[in-house]
């Protein structure tokens, strides 16, 4: 069994258009999913990351807000899961909910061992 990170991409533009009551419901979509994943044994870990950060450069000499990327490049989450293979954890990530609306992506990248 392998480790493979998620990282979510985009998203924001279909979300921020929604009723609070679609947002609550598009959330418990999120709920519903991870906890399946969870149930599977598959879920290791996974948090949505702020908007607001900073990005650390030449040598840790440079610091910038950031970041400040057009909103379908920044991350605005992870998810850690388990799977025998990346082609497994890609057809994992098909039930994730940022899908849902074609301005989101799943970025599905295996772990590796040092």
């Amino acid at each position: 069994m392998s480790k493979f990170l998620y990282l979510f991409r985009g998203g924001d533009a279909s979300t921020t258009k929604m009723s609070p009551e679609a947002m609550q419901t598009h959330m418990q979509k999120w709920g519903a999913w991870m906890q399946g994943l969870a149930k599977e044994n598959i879920l290791i870990d996974g948090l949505p990351l702020a908007k607001e950060g900073k990005i650390v450069g030449g040598k840790g000499e440079v610091i910038t807000d950031g970041p400040f990327a057009e909103g379908k490049e920044i991350v605005g989450g992870y998810l850690m899961v388990n799977a025998d293979s990346l082609a497994k954890a890609v057809e994992i990530s098909k039930g994730c909910p940022i899908l849902e609306f074609g301005d989101g992506t799943v970025e599905v990248r295996e772990i590796q061992n040092m």
